[in-house]
């Protein structure tokens, strides 16, 4: 097991251990001489690493997406962690467990398949049933399917990522359709099943996360496109209305022209698939980006591109409130007493003689009724 973990480093520790190179920058010093400016990660974080001394002697060992063994130390710099790096070297796999470097679910990839096609298999419509079925029943998109991230680095950026994601909009879609009659949740289910199922040949993520060619080439929704229509080839009886509104679905799922979508949702169930995937995976979002913010003293994260805003560390920010003392209770307020007798003002008039006389008793005697 790898130690120490990026989440267990303390300031001024000097370490020795493995990293995964997610990124490798050569840059200058103004003396003109090389230095490295490294993003290492491991399964529970990120860490920016600085080489700056006898870089030129190791930067043409190792690449992005290997796995380096450094030793130096660690310390907080402009609010950031960072590593100042005093030896690196290239490391094999052999030297280090894979499981140690990937961030994944915390949930059994098994366990959240067979969750799936228990969904699945709880469908009422024989013929949706049966295309998602021919989908799963696939060992190698199976396989594929239960590991896969859901992004690269937007949302659900793990292994796992894309089951728990879909997994997640299955329980949404429930939630929904009971609420909103005029959706067939079977519809719905089937259009979430399949939205993303393109990503498990659009993404690598044998070793860091990165694009296929495949997916520079033709993205995604192509992708799962060309899969329901190999599966639907050796399904005779699928009804022709029933796949254009499934495959509308896939098209239509990022909701708008600029984000992707070649078609914007024209039915019910295809608008909800948009919105509930928005939501999921903006939920997840701010999820990860406050647990691996690496701005050490802030209330907000860093910025984010993706969600446009600086997410606020809700916790931090309720653990640092100030106390409230308590509200004083305002001094109790005394009944106005009625002028004496004698201050009554003067009658300036027939009429405010006779009133003055009137209210002259009441005034000697507060007590009596009037």
């Amino acid at each position: 097991m790898k130690s120490p973990y990026v989440k267990e480093l303390e300031p001024n520790q000097v370490i020795s251990t493995f990293f995964l190179v997610q990124n490798k920058e050569i840059r200058q010093k103004k003396s003109g001489d090389p230095y490295l400016s490294l993003l290492l990660c491991d399964r529970t974080g990120e860490l920016d690493g600085k080489m700056w001394d006898n870089a030129a002697e190791v930067m043409d060992t190792f690449d992005r997406d290997d796995f380096v063994k450094v030793k130096g130390l660690f310390q907080i710099f402009h609010n950031r962690p960072q590593l100042t790096i005093h030896k690196l070297r290239r490391a094999g796999d052999h030297e280090v467990v894979l499981a140690d470097y990937f961030p994944a679910s915390e949930r059994d990839p098994d366990e959240m398949l067979a969750q799936l096609r228990s969904i699945v298999a709880g469908m009422k419509n024989p013929h949706l049933r049966g295309l998602l079925d021919a989908i799963l029943d696939d060992p190698e998109i199976a396989r594929r399917y239960k590991i896969a991230p859901a992004a690269k680095q937007i949302h659900h950026a793990y292994l796992g990522g894309l089951i728990e994601h879909v997994l997640s909009l299955c329980g949404m879609a429930a939630l929904a359709a009971s609420h909103y009659r005029i959706i067939d949740l079977d519809l719905l289910l089937t259009g979430i099943v399949l939205h993303d199922a393109g990503k498990i040949y659009e993404l690598s993520y044998e070793r860091g996360f990165s694009y296929t060619t495949d997916g520079q080439l033709l993205g995604h929704i192509s992708i799962a496109m060309r899969m329901v229509s190999d599966k639907l080839a050796h399904i005779a009886d699928f009804p022709p209305r029933l796949r254009t509104l499934v495959e509308h679905m896939i098209l239509s799922h990022h909701g708008r022209l600029e984000f992707g979508s070649p078609k914007l949702p024209q039915f019910p169930e295809a608008l909800l698939l948009h919105y509930l995937d928005d939501l999921d995976s903006k939920m997840e979002c701010m999820r990860h980006l406050v647990d691996r913010d690496r701005l050490v003293d802030s209330l907000f994260t860093g910025y984010s591109a993706s969600m446009e805003r600086s997410i606020l560390k809700k916790a931090r920010f309720l653990e640092d409130a100030p106390s409230v003392p308590p509200t004083p209770e305002p001094p109790r307020s005394e009944a106005p007493k009625p002028p004496p007798v004698n201050d009554l003002p003067k009658a300036t008039s027939l009429f405010a003689g006779k009133l003055i006389e009137a209210l002259a008793p009441a005034a000697a005697d507060p007590g009596k009724e009037r």
